[in-house]
């Protein structure tokens, strides 16, 4: 702590001050009785979060204050400016807040303070000015209130929007099983159907044993089977079509797709056409009744596939929402960044749209960081929507992770129009917003900036010109 000379304050070079200079006499003669002037020398004055015991206000010197942020304290004022105050400053609120230094205070240079203690400052507001003191209090309560309850507001539309997103998510694969299990039933009936036309004639184990390798091969070749593009596929229905009518087969134009689907082409189709022709005169069933029971066996595999698909996609969706939410997890872990952005975006992929392209770039040798999860998902959900609306459903989205010196960095990049360079600075405000009536709180970013630099100790912050908008959170390695 910084040396200290005291004297008895001056009821003139008190009323030299703009805090005091419409103080009558008495009132100043009040001051000099119950403050005094403190010589400071170079050094700490009062520290963050100590107990808030006295009102400075400068008289001749250099200050700074600064506040702590990880393990960095940042430098929020440097001034020489005579008159500036700081220290217990909300004394008249009682004890229904902390009294304590909510920053730190040294000097630069030998100083000079006029020092009141917190009491002391506490009864002038009362005594002196009681009506402004209940109008601040009452600002001072209801701001707290209202963003409380607009926090609260924040997180539920924040909550409702992406309960609709993952309803529609989750609505569109449970429907397609649905439908893929309604249709697998009745391909199963078709297949035994077709199965006892075949056990119904007088063949032989060879050509039996030959039409289930075929069978096998073409389930092999079902669950290889690559997309084609429409017209490679068109082509080969086409030379699948023919082949079926050249060799009299019922039913091309439905086969012939499903084939092709398959991966299955008229090399198989010719194999299928030997087995049945080598077989015992006059014994072996049709050519049709054959490749139609081959075409349910494939029928069958691309919708047991298509029900495999849809599971496995309403399996990830669960776990992506049990990843965001955090339900059945500490608050404070040890996390995988990755994971955390990953679950956002497929919770808010039905509000990213066609138009939007996601691009990550992430950097895979980043160690994992204790953090509280669920909360930082809040915070990329906040970034992310509004890259998303300054976008309008149209540009690229890039998320992108990197090592920072001892700080893990995540950026969320837009190609919307920019946000103006009068406005930048305003954007962590609370309250602040440039959406409509109704459309927003302006309590997003606030919220963003109470958990990442309040909460985690990390930094926040924001560059932008038309085209090229990044918010940047930084959050320590270390906890």
């Amino acid at each position: 702590m910084a040396s200290k000379h005291t004297r008895v304050a001056r009821p003139d070079e008190l009323r030299s001050l703009f805090l005091f200079e419409k103080l009558s006499p008495e009132q100043l003669d009040w001051l000099s009785r119950e403050g005094r002037v403190e010589t400071i020398q170079p050094g700490p004055v009062f520290a963050e979060g100590e107990p808030a015991t006295c009102f400075y206000v400068l008289l001749s010197g250099s200050l700074v204050m600064a506040r702590r942020v990880g393990d960095d304290e940042i430098e929020m004022t440097r001034t020489s400016d005579r008159g500036v105050y700081a220290g217990a400053w909300l004394a008249y609120l009682g004890d229904r807040v902390p009294q304590l230094y909510n920053a730190s205070l040294r000097v630069t240079e030998p100083s000079e303070f006029f020092v009141l203690p917190a009491s002391s400052f506490e009864q002038l507001m009362r005594e002196w000015f009681p009506m402004p003191v209940h109008l601040l209090e009452g600002a001072f309560f209801a701001l707290n209130t209202w963003q409380e309850i607009a926090g609260q507001r924040e997180r539920l539309l924040a909550l409702g929007s992406l309960s609709a997103g993952l309803t529609h998510e989750l609505n569109n694969p449970a429907a397609a099983a649905v439908r893929a299990t309604a249709a697998l039933r009745e391909r199963v009936a078709g297949m035994r159907s077709r199965l006892r036309e075949i056990a119904a004639g007088p063949h032989h184990t060879e050509l039996l044993d030959a039409v289930i390798e075929l069978q096998e091969h073409a389930v092999a070749k079902t669950s290889a089977a690559e997309r084609l593009d429409p017209v490679e596929a068109s082509d080969r229905e086409d030379a699948l079509t023919d082949w079926l009518d050249e060799h009299e087969v019922t039913d091309a134009w439905q086969l012939a797709p499903t084939f092709v689907q398959a991966g299955l082409d008229t090399d198989w189709l010719d194999h299928v056409a030997e087995a049945v022709s080598t077989s015992s005169r006059g014994t072996a069933p049709p050519l049709d009744v054959i490749l139609n029971w081959l075409n349910y066996t494939v029928e069958t595999e691309l919708l047991v596939t298509e029900i495999e698909d849809a599971t496995s996609r309403i399996f990830n969706l669960v776990g992506a929402a049990r990843q965001y939410s955090q339900l059945d997890r500490a608050p404070f872990q040890v996390i995988d960044v990755h994971d955390l952005l990953d679950s956002t975006l497929v919770m808010l992929g039905s509000k990213i749209g066609p138009g939007v392209t996601v691009v990550k770039e992430y950097d895979s040798t980043l160690p994992p960081i204790a953090a509280y999860a669920a909360e930082l998902n809040q915070v990329w959900t906040n970034l992310i929507d509004n890259a998303l609306d300054a976008m309008a459903g149209r540009g690229t989205l890039t998320v992108r992770t990197a090592r920072d010196r001892d700080q893990v960095l995540v950026e969320f990049r837009d190609t919307g129009p920019g946000i103006p360079a009068d406005i930048r600075d305003r954007v962590f405000e609370p309250f602040f917003t440039t959406k409509p009536v109704g459309k927003g709180t302006g309590l997003g970013l606030d919220i963003c900036w109470r958990i990442v630099v309040n909460k985690h100790h990390g930094d926040l912050r924001v560059t932008s010109v038309p085209g090229d908008t990044r918010f940047q959170v930084r959050l320590p390695m270390q906890a």
